[in-house]
């Protein structure tokens, strides 16, 4: 299948159950099945109520939902504007290989153009050289010098508890 046969489109709450099955398959090609706590009313919650985050789908005819891209805006202090952070992005085995993953990455640009973000900006696990190889190939500069940090369950818990 051609990547230019997928439409693209902003996601509505209809599409949270194939958004759920997409992010349950990512999990899975990361070897983190067990991480995955979204819930279909979390997805509502948080990407139509609260609007949190945004998720563009891929579809293709006769097939529904195939891949996804979920997104929400960050800002640059050093830009003074606005940007993408993309959260996850995933295609469905059988429409990888085929211009789909650049096809979505155009259209995910185009939102950043068309909204007036200057960039546009994700990770990707260090033993993912299929998609370090694709991000190269599109021109995305690697940011080697960055180290990601996370903070979450007990640490966080810990450090909130530090609040007078």
């Amino acid at each position: 299948m051609n990547g230019t046969t997928l439409q693209f489109r902003q996601a509505t709450p209809d599409d949270i159950p194939g958004i759920l099955e997409m992010i349950r398959r990512l999990a899975a090609y990361e070897k983190a099945e067990d991480e995955v706590r979204a819930t279909p009313e979390l997805l509502n919650e948080w990407m139509f109520e609260k609007r949190a985050a945004e998720a563009v789908v891929a579809v293709a005819p006769d097939a529904g939902i195939v891949g996804i891209a979920v997104f929400f805006q960050n800002f640059s202090t050093w830009t003074g504007s606005g940007g993408m952070y993309l959260e996850d992005l995933f295609i469905d085995e059988p429409y990888r290989g085929n211009g789909a993953g650049r096809a979505l990455m155009a259209h995910l640009a185009g939102i950043c153009k068309e909204r007036g973000w200057v960039r546009l900006d994700w990770a990707c696990l260090d033993w993912n050289e299929p998609s370090l190889g694709f991000y190269q190939s599109i021109g995305a500069a690697r940011m080697d010098e960055w180290v990601h940090h996370r903070l979450t369950g007990a640490a966080l818990d810990s450090l909130a508890a530090e609040v007078g």
